[in-house]
């Protein structure tokens, strides 16, 4: 089963920040207001609104308690009169107005957009060749980062063998991801890598092919592509000769 789309939705949606300075060398009081959920269906979605004094919290509302909390003298003599008027009412109903219909478009506009990873399979040489076999399993330019990456072996899990990195940021909005997988080679089994990602609507699985090793193969592409390319040469140069042998006169001495 592939990675559930909810993983890119994993945020904290930030309502406002306002700061206020009471002077400029003595206090500093700033609201902080949060929507912070992580399902798909927006089901747990938690609201808080903080009032800072000096860096320091002093009464906070929250959405799963329905009702604000001080956290010092001042802050529990503000909560007991804000608890008991309308500015409660008012912020219980900011989870259903505002978050969760920020989050929707949210969700729709950005958490939702996805581009598929290009996935590279490769032998590698460790140092020292301590190890007979490396495979090196790439996804290169994908988002949202959340990714996983698999080994099997005949179509089962693979899981002691196997090294991953944590998904790198390219700095482009992109990711990428290595793995690599130490393993001695058997006659007849087939060794591939599966890429779960929310772009796909199923586990992608990549075959390695074993036939040559990357370099060889490299090796030989070039080879044929000098050879092609020297054939078409000699080709022109026998057609220019003969068109110029073709238009030639010979004068008998």
């Amino acid at each position: 089963m592939s990675l559930p789309k909810l993983l890119c939705c994993d945020l904290i949606l930030t309502l406002a920040a306002f700061l206020v300075t009471e002077s400029a060398n003595v206090y500093y009081r700033y609201r902080l207001s949060r929507c912070i959920y992580s399902s798909s269906n927006i089901s747990d979605m938690v609201y808080f609104n903080n009032y800072y004094f000096n860096k320091y919290l002093f009464i906070q509302f929250d959405s799963t308690l329905g009702r604000f909390v001080g956290f010092n003298e001042y802050g529990m003599k503000l909560a007991e009169i804000w608890n008991n008027g309308t500015i409660v009412r008012e912020e219980r109903a900011v989870v259903d107005w505002f978050c969760k219909g920020n989050a929707a478009l949210f969700d729709s506009a950005i958490c939702e957009k996805s581009v598929k990873p290009k996935v590279k399979l490769s032998s590698v040489t460790q140092a020292g060749g301590k190890h007979p076999a490396v495979l090196m399993c790439s996804a290169y330019e994908f988002y949202p980062p959340h990714i996983k990456v698999s080994w099997l072996r005949d179509g089962k899990l693979m899981t002691s063998e196997a090294t991953s990195t944590m998904e790198l940021a390219d700095g482009d909005w992109y990711y990428q991801i290595h793995s690599e997988l130490e393993y001695t080679p058997k006659s007849g089994e087939k060794i591939s890598c599966m890429v779960e990602h929310a772009s796909f609507n199923k586990p992608m699985i990549y075959d390695w092919d074993p036939s040559l090793p990357e370099s060889e193969r490299n090796k030989i592409a070039i080879g044929a592509s000098g050879l092609v390319l020297g054939i078409i040469i000699a080709a022109a140069g026998l057609i220019y000769y003969k068109k110029k042998s073709t238009g030639r006169i010979l004068v008998p001495h």
